[in-house]
């Protein structure tokens, strides 16, 4: 039975951490490429526009000796309505893996309920797994474990913070999100993450020390009609310099990009000494990859 990520849940600790490694050791060989897919091919179903996700999947499954095989909203048939299981089963028989990246969760669930396949989740409103497995990557690449640090996240409780909430209640790290009233992230899931995670509403509470403050967009695909309002809200929560000096002197800052310099994130802090966004960015193509190895090819190098 293939194995699916929808979300961070489905993986354990373990496999977390050692997807962590071994995206570290390609990224050590220097993007050396490997023929473990050869002759197989990765479907990009994507509902959503993409840069980094697209780019980086198709490069992994490039130097995995693979193919990729882009499918945009236009590009299958349910556009027009063909129900879900039924394209799932089709291109099962064509494919060896999909990543989908579209709006609601039950759409990517539904999928893997009837693909034979492996599904990633690229992105849904709800969780952006791949995201977060890539953040993780570069935090422990800058700070060499995760025991013992202070993660921070500033502004929304989107897919992205929910996604690192899931990640902090499976590796127990500390995760504080400040988020405006009216925009936490559901109380059930840091109920079920436990003594982990903490929601405030001070943004400076939570970077007060912190080793790693990460933000994201304010408004996000899908939400451009509220972005008046949002703006609105959340201004109070821009990590800008005041922000990251309170922070721990070696804090790294990231954003998983796109970013709206002056909104959610100030430009000198986005081009400053402590930010590590584009290496960031970048490690989504080494956690892909490793990630693909471990969902299509299985155990070994």
């Amino acid at each position: 039975m293939s194995r699916h990520l929808l979300t961070i849940r489905d993986l354990t600790k373990e496999e977390i951490l050692g997807l962590i490694e071994r995206a570290l050791e390609i990224k050590g060989l220097g993007g050396q490429t490997s023929s473990r897919l050869r002759g197989k091919t990765l479907g990009l179903v994507f509902d959503k526009p993409s840069t980094r996700t697209r780019v980086s999947f198709e490069v992994a499954m490039f130097r995995l000796g693979g193919n990729t095989l882009f499918l945009g909203k236009a590009d299958t048939q349910m556009s027009r309505d063909e129900p879900i299981k039924d394209t799932s089963r089709v291109l099962s028989r064509y494919l060896d893996a999909l990543a989908v990246r579209t709006f609601a969760q039950s759409t990517v669930e539904e999928m893997a309920r009837w693909c034979s396949i492996p599904v990633i989740n690229a992105l849904t409103d709800q969780y952006h797994p791949c995201q977060v497995l890539s953040d993780l990557m570069t935090v422990v690449e800058k700070k060499k474990e995760l025991n013992g640090l202070k993660i921070a996240w500033i502004g929304d409780g989107n897919n992205v913070a929910r996604s690192w909430i899931n990640a902090a209640g499976i590796l127990g790290f500390r995760l504080v999100l400040a988020c405006p009233p009216g925009y936490h992230p559901g109380t059930d899931m840091v109920e079920w993450a436990g003594e982990s995670v903490q929601v405030v509403e001070d943004p400076r509470e939570a970077a007060r020390g912190a080793h790693v403050i990460n933000t994201d967009v304010w408004a996000s695909m899908g939400q451009e009609a509220e972005k008046d309002q949002r703006l609105k809200v959340f201004t109070p929560y821009q990590v800008d310099q005041a922000l990251v000096d309170l922070a721990d002197p070696d804090v790294i800052v990231m954003h998983c990009l796109p970013a709206h310099r002056g909104e959610e994130i100030a430009e000198d802090v986005l081009e400053g000494p402590n930010s590590v966004v584009f290496d960031q960015a970048e490690n989504k193509m080494h956690l892909h990859q490793a990630l693909l190895e471990f969902l299509v090819a299985g155990p070994g190098k």
